[in-house]
């Protein structure tokens, strides 16, 4: 798999899969943090900070959605890279619709971003990247982490009253979403990259039992951590949204599809109609990406033509307590 390596860019530096076979993630690299305290190394500023992602990344996604719900548009920029990958990594291509140019590095590639910030840097290129345009440098490359801190560090440049981990319910956000990373997050990538019957056994099995579990959480409350939308959501919605359209057919993941569960696909339905979040999904995005990007998985790069989904469709989760927070109703409505 493609990385920097003192540095230099090689497209050989590692093998993805463990002896078993079974998908191993690497580690991201960069993890400092933005502090809403004026002495801090990042202070919490508008117009400092910039975020590279992909529409197509579902890691790079949980962060597109804070900055959206916070209202952070105009304090936190933004660049789009093309959701086809090849050997070059990641790219910026301002021709391609839905993409843009680097407006702050001037890079045809993510690689070099990161190179601006580590000359000699050895790890894999990711998005999201949060870079501080003031010392030129990447503070963080991990998407947990640069969720939390729009959400928790940046209130003051927001516009919107919107709290995603609020008093009451962190310490079960929090264990929220270490619960789902490792067999949901996490295990469509494991099933889709196994390289052994017994890797993408595991993997979908542990997958399943998640959906299964979670399908009857959410038959008594409308959001993973109760009446709140939280940080928790987020990152299952990140998932889920992808699922039928690409990890059902390109990652085997093909037990069930979410449009089958009773619970869980009028939940994705509602979080979808979330004022502000339809505006941050490109499917034609993501389809591009997953089926071209991994020639391992579908060596023909041929895009799968369904299936049809409409997330816009009536929910009836409205009938539960709690709901989305009312700082919201000024974002734009979900495209019909």
């Amino acid at each position: 798999m493609n990385m920097l390596v003192d540095g230099e860019w090689r497209t050989d530096a590692f093998e993805s899969t463990n002896e078993e076979g079974a998908f191993e993630r690497q580690e991201t690299t960069f993890r400092d943090e933005i502090r809403d305290d004026p002495d801090a190394t990042y202070p919490a500023e508008a117009d400092r900070y910039h975020l590279y992602v992909s529409y197509a990344c579902p890691w790079a996604h949980r962060t597109l959605l804070v900055r959206k719900l916070k209202g952070l548009e105009d304090a936190i920029t933004v660049n789009y890279v093309d959701p086809f990958r090849d050997e070059g990594g990641w790219q910026f291509t301002p021709e391609k619709d839905g993409c843009t140019r680097d407006t702050v590095n001037g890079s045809d590639y993510l690689r070099e971003v990161y190179q601006t910030a580590d000359p000699d840097a050895t790890c894999r290129v990711t998005v999201p990247v949060l870079y501080d345009k003031e010392t030129d440098t990447i503070v963080n490359n991990e998407s947990k982490e640069i969720l939390r801190m729009l959400d928790t560090e940046m209130g003051d440049v927001a516009t919107r009253d919107v709290d995603l981990y609020p008093e009451g319910y962190q310490e079960e956000v929090d264990r929220i979403i270490e619960e789902i990373y490792e067999p949901v997050n996490n295990g469509v990538y494991r099933a889709g990259f196994a390289k052994s019957q017994s890797a993408y056994d595991e993997a979908v099995t542990e997958l399943f039992d998640a959906l299964d579990h979670w399908d009857e959480v959410l038959a008594d409350q409308r959001y993973l951590a109760g009446d709140r939308l939280t940080e928790a959501d987020i990152c299952m919605f990140t998932t889920l949204v992808r699922f039928d359209q690409v990890y059902h057919t390109h990652f085997m993941c093909n037990k069930q599809q979410i449009q089958q569960y009773d619970t869980l696909w009028p939940y994705l339905r509602d979080l979808y109609q979330t004022p502000g979040v339809a505006e941050t999904v490109r499917m034609d995005h993501i389809k591009e990406h997953y089926y071209t990007t991994h020639p391992e998985v579908t060596p023909t790069r041929i895009i799968a033509a369904g299936p049809d989904l409409d997330f816009t469709a009536e929910h009836n989760r409205d009938e539960l307590p709690g709901g989305p927070p009312a700082a919201l109703s000024d974002a734009p409505e979900p495209a019909q």
